[in-house]
């Protein structure tokens, strides 16, 4: 492996950021009211069960059409779908780059919401779907005339989704889902939402478990409330599915398969995350030290004391750890099956979302009491940030799955380097 940044990704985060200046700036200038300490207000729809305001999407939704029309929006995806086939090395490095930068419309976290999209619907129904499925869906998710929501989490299932409660049953043609879903994600304004629902087997089992397209209008389709979360907006909803009909062909990735296309979600996400976190983590290390330079306390500046030197100076040697492990297991992704190396993929991630939390926190000690505020965004970074240690399999999760491998109780022998 060259451990040097290859140059076309380096020249294309230059192109990035000029478009950013060029293009995004001025219009994340043009609504300062989302970008500043007002910005939960600005963008919550609190008398609307706390869902992002249409004014604040619509937002987005320009944001990326400009990114779209410049040709960066589908940077990841494959060419026959607009895209430049980008590699995960290269989106690790873009998307731990735009979060370096800090807040802003370029790169926002609340619905992770990018000028070079992450898409991981698309890339299931890419690698998934049927011909008509893909005819329907790919192009319209895209450009965000459909919307796919993820229906994997239960009341009482997490990351034991092979326990899942939710299930499916053959009625002639149809099927017919009953169950319930929670923090089914992106609900607010999804067309269609993925539902995961046990077709066979027992509780436990990884087959058996099957992946449903279902229209978000259908009767006894019910989204009961959002989940008011640590971070708001909410898109996070609790769903009800009494006796909901499908058809055979909303299944997506074939009968008893939907475990394989969850892990395939999950997996296009794990690492991206963690690369986003990196970022995020850097960027609080970089400003609290640019903050300690120049604050003096007694007579002298915040930065001359040990006690802000050396946690940050950890901080900032673990990033430079992670970042090592974040682009390796990326250039391996590259180059062999994701289950091959999703003990790495594992480390990354639950690394990562635990380093930005740490980071976040201390320039929130660095900065004193204007960093607890909101008028700084540490605080904003940590409680978006903190759920990534949850979500995509929780880090205790990961971290099993790393001893799995280690102890050669799971994955395929391969050997530790």
């Amino acid at each position: 492996m060259d451990f040097a940044i290859p140059a076309e990704i380096t020249d294309y985060l230059a192109e990035l950021d000029a478009f950013i200046e060029r293009e995004i700036k001025p219009l994340e200038r043009a609504h300062p009211q989302y970008f500043d300490h007002r910005r939960e207000h600005a963008r919550t729809s609190w008398e609307d069960d706390g869902v992002p305001r249409r004014e604040w999407e619509d937002l987005l939704a320009e944001m990326r059409r400009r990114a779209d029309k410049a040709g960066h929006l589908r940077f990841a995806l494959p060419r026959e779908l607009g895209g430049k086939d980008g590699s995960n090395l290269a989106m690790a490095i873009i998307r731990e780059h735009l979060a370096h930068k800090g807040l802003g419309l370029h790169n926002d976290l609340q619905n992770e919401s990018s000028i070079v999209g992450n898409f991981p619907q698309v890339h299931l129904m890419h690698r998934f779907g049927t011909a008509a499925q893909k005819a329907r869906f790919l192009d319209a998710m895209i450009t965000g005339e459909e919307a796919v929501a993820f229906g994997l989490t239960e009341p009482n299932h997490g990351s034991d989704a092979t326990w899942l409660e939710t299930t499916a049953v053959r009625d002639g043609a149809d099927w017919i889902l009953n169950g319930q879903k929670r923090f089914n994600t992106g609900l607010h304004r999804a067309t269609t939402d993925l539902i995961f629902a046990r077709t066979s087997g027992k509780p436990g089992d990884a087959r058996g478990i099957t992946a449903f397209l279902v229209p978000t209008r259908s009767p006894g389709f019910e989204v009961r409330f959002m989940w008011w979360t640590f971070n708001m907006p909410s898109d996070h909803a609790e769903v009800q599915l009494t006796n909901v009909r499908v058809p055979d062909d909303a299944i997506l990735g074939g009968e008893g398969e939907g475990l394989t296309v969850a892990q395939a979600f999950v997996h296009e996400n794990r690492i991206r995350q963690a690369a986003s976190s990196l970022g995020a983590a850097q960027y609080c290390i970089d400003e609290s030290v640019a903050y300690a330079r120049k604050r003096i306390v007694f007579g002298k500046p915040l930065a001359t004391n040990q006690a802000i030197q050396f946690p940050l100076a950890e901080l900032h040697t673990e990033c430079a750890m992670v970042r090592g492990l974040v682009h390796r297991t990326a250039w391996h992704l590259d180059r062999q099956d994701h289950l091959e190396v999703s003990d790495l993929v594992s480390m990354a991630n639950y690394r990562a979302n635990r380093l930005v939390c740490e980071a976040a926190d201390q320039a929130i000690q660095v900065h004193g009491g204007v960093g607890y505020s909101r008028h700084y965004p540490f605080e904003h970074i940590y409680r978006h940030h903190r759920r990534y240690r949850i979500t995509e399999g929780s880090e205790e999760i990961q971290i099993r799955k790393v001893a799995g491998h280690l102890f050669g109780i799971m994955g395929k022998g391969r050997k530790v380097e």
